[in-house]
């Protein structure tokens, strides 16, 4: 990289300077927006201890689910785990930490790190487990609990294009939880389907600005499905 140039053009370059026991916030739904590439790189370097930050933890043999194969996830701060079969066996096994997050107030999390916000309160989770140990108030007669804010050492981040400055574009559904977490980590790596030049992007359709993206690599993407269903023939 040179200048305001953050292109890097290896998986090793893109995730340079990941160590164990490091925090990894991680953009997706589901298996739709997820960096593929930057998964599977993660995969190979074979860095354990991790705390991963994500809705969810993909699916058996795809998307972060792959992380779960060498037990290289210490601790999933997630939303929903109903698609894992591996997530599942190591969480009763006590293999797998879990804190589950009411979705919301997940995205909350990341949106208030990149922010500068330590903490937030919301109603979700009150007079619930979610609540537990957590400090209470009320406003305006109704009952809040305080939810900290999440950073990471590494955001990873599934974008439509970028330019070579960093700036991003998702596309449809793919922007979910991406534009919060790319705001939340000390080191943001966004992959990309495609790379233009700086001006070639209308500024008003710019959904996170390259000022928040340290390296931008351009990968190619399976966009499994993650659920096929269809409709009975009469």
């Amino acid at each position: 990289m040179a200048g305001f140039d953050k292109v890097v053009t290896s998986y090793a370059d893109a995730m340079h300077g990941l160590e164990e026991n490091m925090t990894i916030i991680a953009g997706g739904f589901g298996l739709c927006g997820i960096p593929e590439g930057l998964i599977a790189e993660i995969k190979r370097m074979g860095t354990k201890g991790l705390t991963v930050v994500s809705n969810n933890c993909g699916v058996d043999g795809f998307g972060l689910g792959v992380l779960l194969e060498d037990k290289q996830i210490k601790k999933m701060v997630s939303s929903y785990v109903g698609e894992n079969a591996l997530f599942e066996k190591q969480l009763l096994n006590g293999e797998l930490e879990v804190e589950l997050t009411p979705q919301g107030t997940l995205a909350e999390k990341m949106r208030a790190g990149g922010a500068g916000i330590p903490a937030f309160y919301t109603a979700t989770g009150f007079g619930t487990p979610v609540g537990e140990g957590k400090e209470s108030r009320q406003f305006n007669g109704r009952d809040y609990i305080l939810e900290e804010a999440i950073t990471g050492d590494f955001a990873i981040i599934k974008a439509w294009k970028a330019d070579r400055y960093g700036n991003c574009i998702y596309r449809h559904t793919a922007m979910n939880f991406n534009p919060m977490a790319a705001t939340a980590g000390k080191i943001t790596v966004v992959e990309v389907e495609e790379i233009v030049e700086p001006g070639e992007l209308e500024p008003s359709q710019i959904h996170t600005p390259g000022i928040y993206v340290d390296r931008v690599i351009q990968g190619s993407f399976e966009k499994r499905i993650e659920r096929l269903v269809t409709s009975k023939g009469a």
